[in-house]
């Protein structure tokens, strides 16, 4: 008599791998994966042959330079760098209408709307890279006008102003990320504060995923952009020598 196959104590070996793959298949499907993320800046655009590069006044840049010996040479002197964040929110609201800081323009709604409907007639009225130059602007101005009916009349740095960070080759790591969080964190401390101000919660507790926080947003990203320029590292020497 011949021996039965697959007796009651084995286990199908088929059976275990069809369903290992489709446990292997589901966990693929339903994982995220963390995604790394670097700091955000805005680098400076590479200049056409033979083109000038634009001027730009000195009190619209706040220059920022670390050197190999992680000195900070800030505005021409040298600064520790507790005293950054302070001094970049003076660049960023020249609170005392300083000659040698940005000269800030007061927005109004009637500005905004203005504004708004000469851009609308000009994008209507062009074609191509002049028509989206006006599309560009419209939208600028559409922001201002929220920015204005949710917070009030404000006033904006010109669209030149922008503090400029400059390290050295041989600057540390560690002297990098501190001047980083510092100049963040002197423009978060300017949003979270509005934002306390105007609608009773942090700018950094807004969810940009949410209809109702999506105005406020941009509204306050109006009133304080985030414009952080980082350039090519370079051999700057050492701070104290430069002044």
């Amino acid at each position: 008599m011949g021996k039965r196959r697959g007796g009651p104590g084995e286990i199908n070996a088929g059976s275990m791998a069809d369903i290992a793959f489709l446990l292997l298949i589901f966990f693929l499907v339903t994982t995220t994966m963390d995604q790394d993320t670097g700091i955000m800046r805005q680098l400076p655009p590479p200049l056409e042959d033979e083109v000038d590069p634009p001027i730009v006044k000195e009190k619209n840049v706040f220059v920022v330079l670390a050197n190999a010996q992680d000195q900070l040479l800030v505005e021409g002197e040298l600064l520790d760098i507790s005293e950054l964040k302070e001094k970049a929110v003076e660049f960023l609201t020249n609170p005392s209408n300083r000659d040698d800081l940005p000269s800030l323009t007061m927005r109004t709604k009637a500005d905004c709307e203005s504004k708004i409907a000469q851009y609308k007639a000009l994008a209507a009225s062009s074609q191509g890279e002049a028509k989206a130059n006006a599309e560009k602007e419209l939208k600028d101005w559409q922001g201002k006008l929220t920015a204005v009916e949710l917070i009030g009349e404000y006033r904006e740095l010109p669209k030149a102003a922008v503090i400029s960070l400059q390290n050295d080759r041989g600057t540390s790591y560690n002297t990098y990320i501190q001047v980083q969080n510092e100049l963040q964190s002197a423009v978060n401390e300017l949003r979270n504060s509005l934002s306390k101000e105007k609608f009773g919660v942090a700018y950094n507790e807004l969810d940009p995923k949410s209809d109702e926080d999506k105005p406020k947003i941009i509204a306050i990203r109006k009133v304080y952009p985030q414009r952080i320029s980082e350039a090519e590292p370079r051999s700057t020497g050492n701070a104290a020598a430069a002044q």
